[in-house]
């Protein structure tokens, strides 16, 4: 085992940042947002059920302190190499050992590889096999972006776990820590910072604990005769503090994350119009050497991409500010370069242009013919008449005439659609008007003769069950668009806790956990069978990463004991719920503040519930289906006194509104407008029109009176018979974040 995680005198005698490595998760600041309670890899941790992971950040983030942990806490040996000075003869030393543990003892072991991208791809092929049959479990820690600098087989077997820079609170806690701690740190003494010494340490380290403590030890030891006596005071100037951690160099590497990181950073602030940081990215990449050529050529792709058609103008633009530089070159050259940039950062944006990679997929998909009359007449038109029926459009006024274009098998198939801005909102209207007389004629025609194409087309002619799937598809595309509201509302995070009430569809779960993978996923549902079906959905998934699913039949929330047992967490960042009060009764306040006070105690400081839900009172009407204007006024005014009665089935967005504001939430709602083609069935109409059995039937009957009730009814089967409705309501979206 390196001596690296032996805790030796020559360990308690090294420098202050190496003496200070965490021991225990504990000991651990920072990156809660990977070890912290409930999160993925504190639970493999503590379970001792680690799989091969990649630990991937900036210098002193920790990666090297979590192998350290993970040494101190696993049952299985551990091995470490640094790949800056181990070969492949190391490597294979370091694999025979623990090929003899795991057929000798079965135990296993881990190797931490430390700069595994340092590495040639002879070095990581070496290691492949042992990774994949087990005998080794692999930890690896990189500077650099593994999906681009290791082995990608080795990736592929690996979970990455990405580190960030600590921020200041965590910089100062780690300082506080030293400061404190008489056995590896400065705890035997009185070590006092004059007034923004400290903090200048913290705001210089940017990030870097390693570079933090180094500082702090040259600064605190260094301020007077080290050692001094224990007890005796120790004064750290500001004058020390700044000799004691310089300014660090630009962060940029043309060949690593920098480069990359800081180009996609230009690139999103053009796209975001954003013309102050396309111009603050573009000096940093000046600054730092990077090619003008290279940052021309992104600015190409962008004027296509993102630009596109709401300024055609815009590549022109750019291509003559790219022929200007290579005639000047700098420092003049930086003119056309700034220019090119706020251009395309200013101008109107369109990425209508990537249409053309879906036509692409249509193309793939499917090799249509060429339709006949668009066929070259010029060399096969006497024999097959290839070409006959061809509309010449300079023939006709305004040089266009409606005919069809693309194969008869995508006829009615879009694949542009105008922007509103620049230029496409000027061109969209008479795209769209064409389109429209252009779809109006080629589908009314009848048979072309000889093709055997049917070009006719009407909802009649498809029937009931032409409609039933029709709607089928606008049911999906409700709730896709339902699920992205919720998950949009709150912003969510890799390593978020996500609690899900009443997700007995799944509908929520799936996505949170694509969005979650270091975080946890838990799932309320109502039944065993709905439970049982979505852990059969989970199967295929690693058990540390499939969600946590519990039976619980009650409308609210379990309380956080609970939640421990059942998800082994008991705080989350996140609550969404999808109409998760079905049939709240007629206690619906109460419901509604038992939900609220549960979500309350479950979530962790500036956590969120997001719900989706449709109020009674925000429903469709059925008077808005009646053509006879007397009798729809007479009929809305029915079913308004019907849902704005005392019954407090029939609440409205006020009432959760309320509850969550008396728990302690700052509540933003949102109204949204919902619609489908409804087809209305035969046992919708008799459960409406059943007034011995309905409750709506029986009220309106009672306020119209038996003849016009008869009338409604006729009307609205009438109705129903012809097709489906357009069936609109109104939909509550609350969001409840905790202070």
């Amino acid at each position: 085992m390196d001596d690296l995680f032996n805790a030796g005198t020559a360990q308690a005698e090294g420098p202050l940042a190496d003496r200070l490595r965490p021991r225990t998760l504990e000991d651990i600041v920072g990156q809660d947002h990977i070890v912290g309670p409930g999160r993925l890899l504190r639970r493999a941790i503590q379970a001792d059920r680690l799989s091969s992971l990649i630990f991937y950040g900036p210098p002193g983030t920790g990666k090297t302190s979590l192998a350290r942990v993970i040494a101190n806490t696993t049952r299985a040996s551990f091995e470490s190499l640094n790949a800056v000075l181990a070969g492949i003869k190391d490597i294979r030393e370091a694999i025979d050992r623990a090929d003899e543990r795991r057929r000798l003892y079965g135990k296993r072991t881990i190797l931490f590889v430390d700069e595994v991208h340092r590495w040639n791809k002879a070095q990581q092929d070496a290691l492949l096999p042992w990774v994949e049959n087990g005998t080794v479990i692999l930890v690896g820690a990189t500077t650099e972006n593994p999906f681009f600098e290791v082995n990608r087989a080795l990736v592929s077997r690996s979970r990455v776990f990405q580190l960030k820079p600590l921020g200041s609170a965590d910089l100062e806690e780690t300082a506080r820590r030293c400061l404190a701690d008489r056995e590896r740190g400065y705890g035997r003494w009185k070590v006092d910072f004059e007034a923004g010494a400290l903090e200048h340490l913290v705001e210089v380290a940017g990030g870097d604990a390693r570079s933090l403590l180094n500082a702090l030890e040259l600064a605190v030891e260094t301020s007077r005769g080290w050692p001094p006596p224990e007890g005796a005071e120790i004064r750290v100037s500001l004058e020390a503090a700044e000799e004691s951690i310089q300014r660090r160099a630009l962060l940029y590497d043309r060949d690593g994350d920098y480069h990359f990181d800081t180009i996609s950073a230009f690139i999103k602030s053009v796209r975001g119009s954003d013309p102050d940081g396309a111009l603050y990215w573009l000096a940093k990449m000046i600054r730092a050497g990077e090619d003008p050529g290279f940052i021309f050529r992104r600015m190409i792709i962008l004027a296509g991409e993102d630009v596109g058609m709401a300024d055609p103008g815009a590549i022109g633009v750019v291509m003559a500010c790219a022929q200007a530089f290579d005639r000047i070159g700098f420092p003049e050259g930086n003119f056309p370069l700034a220019e090119a940039c706020l251009y395309l950062a200013t101008a109107p944006k369109s990425n209508s242009a990537l249409n053309f990679f879906d036509v692409m997929k249509e193309v793939e998909k499917e090799d249509a013919e060429v339709p006949n009359h668009l066929r070259d007449a010029s060399r096969d038109g006497e024999s097959f008449g290839h070409g006959e029926g061809y509309i010449y459009p300079h023939a006709y006024r305004d040089h266009w005439a409606a005919q069809q274009y693309l194969p008869s098998s995508l006829v009615g198939k879009l694949f542009y659609m105008p922007g509103r801005t620049g230029y496409e909102g000027k061109i969209r209207e008479e795209v769209l008007r064409k389109r429209e007389l252009q779809a109006a004629i080629v589908l009314g025609d009848a048979e072309r003769p000889g093709d055997g194409e049917v070009l006719t087309w009407s909802a009649a002619s498809k029937g009931r069950e032409g409609w039933f799937k029709r709607l089928e598809s606008g049911r999906g595309g409700l709730l896709l668009a339902d699920r992205d509201r919720i998950l949009g509302a709150a912003k969510i995070s890799r390593h978020d806790r996500i609690l899900i009430a009443r997700g007995d569809d799944g509908l929520l779960l799936w996505e949170s956990l694509r969005r979650c993978p270091e975080g946890l996923c838990a799932c309320l549902v109502g039944t065993e069978s709905a439970r049982e079906t979505l852990i059969r959905y989970a199967a295929t998934l690693d058990e540390e990463e499939q969600p946590r699913i519990a039976v619980f039949p009650d409308q609210g929330l379990p309380a956080p004991e609970d939640a421990e047992q059942r998800f082994g967490c008991a705080v989350f960042d996140r609550v969404f719920a999808r109409e998760p009060w079905r049939r709240p009764g007629r206690d619906a306040g109460g419901l509604f503040r038992e939900f609220a006070e549960g979500a309350f105690r479950l979530l962790a400081g500036g956590g969120a519930v997001v719900a989706l839900q449709s109020p009674p009172r925000l429903g469709e009407r059925i008077s808005r289906f009646i053509a006879d204007g007397g009798l729809a006024e007479k009929l809305r005014q029915a079913e308004d006194a019907f849902f704005s009665g005392d019954d407090a089935l029939f609440w409205d967005a006020a009432a959760p509104e309320a509850a969550f504001a008396g728990a302690g939430f700052e509540v933003r709602s949102e109204i949204i407008g919902q619609s489908e083609e409804r087809l209305l069935g035969a046992a919708d109409l008799d459960l409406w029109f059943d007034s011995a059995h309905s409750r709506w039937g029986a009220f309106i009957r009672d306020r119209l009176g038996d003849a016009d009730f008869r009338l409604v009814e006729t009307a609205i089967r009438e109705l129903a018979r012809q097709g489906p409705l357009s069936w609109r309501w109104k939909s509550l979206l609350l969001t409840a974040r905790k202070p």
